[in-house]
């Protein structure tokens, strides 16, 4: 009789343990994420595009998945430390990274270490949203047009800033530089306002910042816009040429910013945080800021987001063969 109740008891305790491994398991766990708050980590300090944009879509993915998502700001080289510190983080999906293309596309190239591997750290979510950026001057340079600075800096040597070495912002004065077969030296920032706010200051000559970034300086008239890098002019600033009419036939430079999460994140996690930033893009709030800005919603899938990645990491790095650019 004993033996039979002990028996009995060794069951039931076997049917405990089964149970507590099932509720803990990580298939359990992915289908009842999310459960708590979920960060998502801007590479770049506040004020500056991918913030304005990260911002907005944590507003928005919040009531969707009925738990906060809490922006939290980490610049420095590039993207690659707020980069690093989501790739080590758990592939649970709470921690989230809002990358600019020219992290995944450019950095691999510039930085010849990195503590990251963008193609294994990470897999991607989707493209979220793109935009041009904006040929802009300091008021008191003494140029009207993309042609006088393109005169000027063949009779003196200008300066660009940018969001830092390797950022989208960075590479797209590169591009305009080589196109127009100028030289000007590059002074990189942590961040593109930083860079914005050396140019009203008059620190800088030029810059190629983002339009997010930039519209406000400009309707204040606190630093002269001259052309965007858009195939079209911007309706929000229709009197703003793009730089292939105003010089350089064939000039197109457009930035693009991703979601991404720490590779080897259950797919069905992926797949609700897919779900969620696509109904957050599509959000009226969302749609209104990317108009007021701008900004156009991409909203690709995971695999188009990797062929891109991998399409442009190709033109890229011709680039910055061409210029001998490095980082590090």
């Amino acid at each position: 009789m004993f033996k039979a109740i002990r028996n009995r008891f060794k069951f039931a305790l076997g049917l405990i343990a089964v149970s507590a491994v099932a509720f803990t398991s990580p298939g359990i766990q992915a289908q009842s994420w999310p459960d708590k708050p979920i960060k998502l980590i801007i590479p770049f300090a506040a004020g500056g595009t991918t913030d304005i944009i990260g911002r907005v879509l944590a507003q928005q993915m919040t009531p969707i998945l009925g738990q906060n998502v809490i922006v939290e700001n980490r610049g420095g080289a590039g993207g690659n430390i707020g980069a690093e510190a989501v790739a080590k983080s758990p592939a649970d999906g709470y921690t989230l990274l809002l990358a600019s293309g020219s992290m995944l596309t450019v950095n691999p190239h510039m930085y010849k270490k990195m503590a990251i591997n963008y193609s294994r750290d990470f897999a991607p979510i989707s493209t979220l949203v793109s935009g041009p950026m904006i040929i802009s001057v300091n008021p008191k340079l003494p140029v009207n047009n993309l042609n006088d600075l393109i005169a000027l800096a063949k009779t003196k040597n200008l300066n660009f800033g940018s969001a830092g070495i390797g950022t989208q912002v960075h590479l797209a004065g590169e591009n305009f530089i080589t196109a127009a077969g100028i030289s000007a030296t590059h002074v990189p920032y942590k961040g593109e306002a930083a860079a914005l706010t050396d140019l009203i200051a008059g620190q800088i000559d030029f810059c190629a910042c983002n339009v997010p970034a930039s519209t406000g300086f400009i309707k204040s008239g606190q630093i002269k816009a001259l052309a965007v890098t858009s195939a079209k002019r911007l309706a929000a600033l229709p009197n703003i040429p793009t730089v292939a009419e105003a010089s350089l036939p064939g000039f197109e430079n457009v930035g693009w910013f991703a979601l991404m999460t720490p590779s080897n994140t259950p797919k069905v996690i992926t797949d609700k945080i897919y779900a969620a930033a696509v109904k957050a893009v599509k959000s009226e709030a969302m749609q209104k800021s990317l108009e007021q800005n701008s900004l156009t919603a991409v909203l690709n899938t995971p695999k188009e987001l990797e062929a891109q990645i991998n399409s442009e990491s190709l033109k890229w790095e011709k680039v910055i063969k061409a210029r001998n650019l490095t980082a590090n």
